[in-house]
């Protein structure tokens, strides 16, 4: 076993959260409060969530600070593959070079090559690419295992880490439990928590957003029974089926939002102003205090332009898929 961590002298940026379990601020962009990792320092010391390029040496002097060397790590675990969650895979895989990388099988390939990842977020991002996620570099294939449906991972003395897919905001995506706490690492499949105010928001980029696995994922984790929900933005959250159940709520109202524009003839444009107007009134601002670099890049990479974006990809896909079906039908009864 490591040598216990004097908690009382952690630098800003590392939370002690109970059994061994260490919140990282990763500081995306050089901003706090945006992405959060987790370092359970076990026996089989286990990282979860890595950032972006930037936050690995971040991550590197947090695991030192906590009592580990490098080659201490046993695991790295992505819960999808998206450049805030898995950027910085390839340079945390050279940083520890004992740790095996786990990801879903969807996003495997990705992590080995991550040129069309990169050409994608190139087209999304433009010239705020580098500013945000930096260059994800190439993770060495037989560093990679990647797991399926279920999968676990070693914590060491008894312990794991369960994987379940969970898709609906990427197709990529899992959560994980683990089995000595029942915390339970969410991902973005519940949104984009914000421990400063309260709020929830969803989280529904394109392409892959899809509201009906979104709702079936959130049924998956209501009936997992979770202690606690580890959010990768941001942070550690106690009471589970409510959020659980507001994360609903809040995802059928963006959609139903998005789905009124459309019924009156709305272009994107209109389906963001709704949503602006209609629902990110309800939320609180953020403190005085906060960082307005923080509040700007939560904006950016989850505000209404992306996730109304998503939705919108969403209903046009359900609509084509529908249009098919009643094509398909009327070719069978003629």
């Amino acid at each position: 076993m490591h040598d216990d961590v004097d908690v009382s002298g952690l630098p800003e940026g590392i939370t002690p959260l109970g059994n061994e379990i260490y919140a990282i601020d990763t500081m995306l962009a050089g901003y706090p409060g945006v992405v959060s990792a987790y370092l359970i320092r076990t026996e089989r010391p286990c990282i979860v969530e890595v950032g972006t390029a930037g936050s690995a040496p971040v991550l590197r002097d947090a695991v030192i600070r906590l009592g580990l060397a490098p080659e201490d790590l046993a695991t790295i675990v992505v819960t999808h593959i998206h450049l805030d969650h898995a950027g910085g895979t390839g340079d945390m895989a050279a940083l520890f070079p004992n740790a095996e990388i786990v990801v879903h099988e969807r996003g495997a390939r990705h992590l080995a090559d991550p040129s069309r990842l990169m050409a994608s977020a190139k087209m999304v991002w433009g010239d705020r690419l580098e500013s945000l996620f930096g260059h994800m570099h190439p993770t060495e294939a037989a560093r990679i295992r990647s797991v399926a449906e279920t999968g676990e991972i070693d914590l060491g003395a008894g312990r794991r880490l369960v994987s379940h897919y969970a898709p609906g905001h990427a197709k990529h995506h899992m959560g994980l439990v683990d089995t000595v706490t029942g915390d339970l690492y969410v991902g973005d499949a519940l949104g984009v928590y914000n421990p400063l105010t309260g709020d929830l928001r969803p989280a529904t980029p394109p392409p892959d957003f899809d509201m009906d696995a979104c709702l079936r994922t959130l049924r998956l984790f209501g009936d997992i029974g979770a202690q606690r929900l580890m959010f990768s933005h941001f942070g550690a959250h106690d009471a589970v089926a409510e959020t659980i159940d507001r994360a609903e709520s809040e995802l059928r109202l963006w959609v139903e939002t998005v789905r009124d524009s459309r019924d009156t003839g709305g272009d994107l444009d209109h389906a963001i102003a709704m949503v602006r107007d209609k629902v990110i009134s309800r939320y609180r601002p953020l403190p005085p205090e906060s960082s307005a670099g923080t509040a700007a890049v939560l904006d950016t990479l989850s505000g209404p332009e992306a996730n109304v974006s998503g939705i919108v990809h969403w209903l046009d896909r359900l609509a084509q898929e529908q249009a098919e079906a009643r094509r398909r039908a009327e070719e069978e009864r003629a």
